[in-house]
């Protein structure tokens, strides 16, 4: 394997933090991928990996090398495709993360032409509710709905989600239609927290007194969207999801909004990518198509 081969390897198995992973990304065999590493590692002179049984980690030289190759493969990149033009001019793997939700209803419908314009383009789609790690996992950006939580990576907001409160007719006849926020008291909320055991919030509300979460009782707590509109569909409690993607539940009446006085605060939608000198061609031209993609659906931002 010559050096750039091997500064490609050691890069995949920093961000994956597992030979096993890179070498499966990779296709190749596992042994290929740590002889690669090793005998980078001989010719720098420096050790750039902590390998324990559980994991792998970056020495500080490691850490050191690990940017800078990054900086130098993405200038490879620009440079290869320097005086090409057109759709072939884009070309390589590009990997992102996006709530399922967002890739199912405005992403995947469309992706087809845009992979049609770039025919040389290899796309990654991972679409969980998971707060995925963009460094480490290797990811060229990522779609997040909601708080952002990292604040070292580079922000471009898209605008935000208007939040609704929903209900079944089933649950609805069964339980009352809530007129006011002391009718909560009567009413279930189905919990939706990112990870199971964590605390759920509770009803959000946004007035002239500001947000806040009301404690509301719930049999049931979700860790995915996909679980919690399906929860609500079948009458276990009330929801607050983007209106966008209730659309036609609400229009077909498998939805009822209720409370429109009291809505939650809108969800931000933004791109996050990591501090780079230079962004690859390929991630721009990505990220600038989700933008129009997603902005016709999008409230602005205040």
């Amino acid at each position: 394997m010559n050096r750039l081969d091997a500064m490609q390897t050691f890069v995949r198995v920093a961000e994956l933090g597992s030979f096993t992973r890179a070498a499966e990304g990779l296709d190749l065999p596992k042994a290929s991928v740590s002889t690669a590493v090793q005998q980078l590692e001989a010719a720098l002179g420096a050790r750039l990996l902590h390998r324990t049984t559980r994991r792998v980690e970056l020495t500080q030289d490691g850490r050191a090398f690990y940017e800078r190759a990054k900086d130098l493969l993405e200038d490879l990149d620009e440079l290869q495709a320097l005086f090409q033009q057109g759709a072939q001019s884009l070309s390589g793997r590009l990997r992102v993360d996006m709530p399922g939700g967002v890739a199912r209803n405005f992403i995947l419908p469309r992706l087809p032409q845009f992979l049609e314009a770039h025919p040389r383009l290899e796309l990654e789609l991972s679409s969980t509710d998971r707060r995925v790690d963009l460094v480490r996992e290797g990811f060229d950006c990522v779609l997040r709905v909601g708080a952002l939580g990292d604040g070292s990576l580079v922000a471009r907001p898209l605008g935000a989600f208007r939040i609704v409160n929903v209900a079944s007719p089933a649950y609805l006849r069964r339980h009352g239609t809530p007129q006011t926020l002391e009718d909560l008291a009567g009413h279930r909320l189905i919990h939706y927290v990112p990870i199971l055991g964590a605390r759920p919030d509770g009803f959000e509300v946004c007035d002239a007194q500001g947000c806040r979460s009301l404690p509301m009782a719930g049999a049931l707590t979700v860790n995915n969207a996909e679980a919690y509109q399906g929860a609500c569909l079948a009458g276990l409690g009330i929801i607050q999801a983007p209106a966008v993607g209730l659309q036609p539940l609400l229009g077909q009446g498998a939805l009822v909004e209720i409370l429109p006085q009291h809505r939650a605060a809108p969800m931000p939608v933004t791109l996050l990518y990591a501090h780079r000198r230079h962004l690859p061609r390929r991630v721009q031209a990505f990220m600038s198509w989700m933008a129009d993609t997603l902005v016709p659906h999008l409230d602005p931002l205040d």
